[in-house]
């Protein structure tokens, strides 16, 4: 499976508008960050996105995907779904309803935020959208997805391990039992926000903690807000955990 770190920024993305700290002002083209999301490519040619965000549009072009076959969603935060409203050249490549995959919390705020989608008498042009409940593993082509409960604040939300690999954003407390479903991992994507503690997100030092206690080969650091430079926070990181950033490829074994 071929992993697409799309975008590795916080709700704000960096730079930060108006901002003209060292970060958002940079000139290394790690420290740009869209909000979050990743694409998974299986070997027989699936494509699916891990959350539709805020940036989705031009996470597509710039990754020049031309044809996906659906969206799982971790929570229904706004800069992880927004981008929901532009699959719609996605139905019209296929010719075909697109998928989208989210526990029943989170699909029921997706209905809210985009009414205009579930509606009856939808308006010509919209989006048509099949929606597929989480409540266990599933499958999308060769793909076999296991989310994954996660805590943000008090938000139960989903990460997903797919093989050797999982995405874990928007966290700050893993329960014991999702721990043991995270060992023998090849990659770990994991929230690491800034230096400082938050209430609903792992600060660099507590991700870099979770990530050593679950041993993964190598964890990159997602999620990252204006006060992270790339180089620097690289640097401050132990032996196996790094930031990611945008456009980052991995190859995972199966």
């Amino acid at each position: 499976m071929k992993v697409t770190f799309l975008g590795t920024g916080t709700s704000r993305g960096v730079p930060v508008i108006g901002c003209r700290c060292k970060v958002c002002t940079s000139d290394d083209p790690r420290n740009k960050r869209l909000r979050c999301s990743a694409l998974l490519e299986g070997d027989d040619g699936t494509r699916v996105v891990i959350d539709t965000s805020a940036d989705f549009r031009q996470q597509m072009l710039r990754a020049g995907i031309r044809r996906l076959d659906a969206a799982v969603y971790t929570h229904a935060h706004v800069d992880h779904i927004l981008g929901l409203d532009d699959v719609f050249p996605f139905n019209v490549w296929s010719r075909k309803d697109f998928p989208i995959y989210a526990e029943a919390s989170t699909m029921d705020e997706i209905r809210i935020t985009f009414r205009h989608l579930f509606e009856e008498d939808r308006y010509p042009g919209v989006p048509l959208i099949e929606p597929r409940l989480v409540d266990g593993p599933f499958a999308i082509g060769g793909l076999r997805i296991q989310p994954i409960r996660l805590l943000h604040g008090k938000l139960p939300i989903l990460g997903y391990r797919v093989g050797n690999f999982a995405w874990l954003t928007d966290v700050n407390h893993i329960p014991a039992d999702s721990m043991e479903q995270l060992r023998g991992l090849q990659y770990l994507a994991l929230d690491g926000l800034r230096y400082k503690p938050h209430f609903t997100h792992f600060s660099l030092q507590e991700a870099a903690e979770t990530a050593l206690e679950l041993g993964a080969a190598q964890t990159y650091l997602i999620h990252m807000c204006h006060d992270v430079e790339h180089q620097d926070g690289c640097r401050e990181l132990p032996q196996g955990v790094d930031l990611a950033y945008d456009g980052l490829e991995l190859q995972v074994d199966a």
